[in-house]
């Protein structure tokens, strides 16, 4: 599919969507209105959950959504964090270990795809986990903000904690997987 005709497939429409999304709903967040902010943060989840599901259901997997989906991803998950921090719902040394991790991860992904040794990099399961505690403690907050509630504090609180042990155990393991992949040489291929 041409680069440009990529824009149009409808996975990587949700996906811009999303990145549509983000100023807004930070913007919400700073002016203080948790209601809209918790609808367009759901509202980007939902568009993220669906552009995969269209991507497979259509055929439509394309090069820009390969690289397009992560990184909306990432700057949705990343500015919140950021916002949130700023206005005091989130430690600050929680999103400094959230970012140095994802930067991390983004200089080897840069510098194995450079030195073109980049073999299958997809997310471990510690990564997966790490992402997913993220999203929940996102969530967690926000409604914190919209129901005063202890349980909602004390979980929050249990969820901060556990975004920094996981952020770094993840990038370590990154770290460790690409050394281990790079002291492996390829699989040799046979010629028929």
């Amino acid at each position: 599919m041409p680069f440009l005709s990529q824009f149009r497939a409808a996975p990587n429409l949700l996906t811009l969507m999303r990145l549509f999304i983000i100023p807004f709903l930070l913007i919400e967040i700073l002016d203080g209105h948790y209601g809209v902010s918790f609808a367009l943060f759901m509202l980007a989840g939902i568009s993220d959950a669906l552009d995969g599901l269209l991507a497979r259901w259509l055929s439509q997997k394309t090069t820009l959504g390969l690289y397009l989906d992560p990184i909306a991803d990432k700057l949705l998950l990343s500015s919140l964090f950021v916002v949130l921090t700023h206005v005091g719902l989130i430690p600050l040394y929680v999103t400094v270990l959230v970012f140095s991790r994802d930067v991390g991860i983004l200089l080897i992904a840069t510098l194995l795809f450079a030195t073109g040794t980049l073999r299958d990099f997809r997310p471990s399961a510690l990564g997966k986990l790490n992402t997913f505690v993220q999203i929940v403690a996102l969530i967690v907050v926000i409604c914190q903000k919209l129901f005063l509630s202890p349980q909602l504090a004390t979980l929050r609180d249990i969820l901060v904690r556990a975004i920094a042990v996981l952020a770094p155990l993840s990038a370590a393991q990154y770290a460790w997987i690409v050394l281990r992949r790079m002291s492996t040489p390829p699989p040799e291929q046979t010629v028929v």
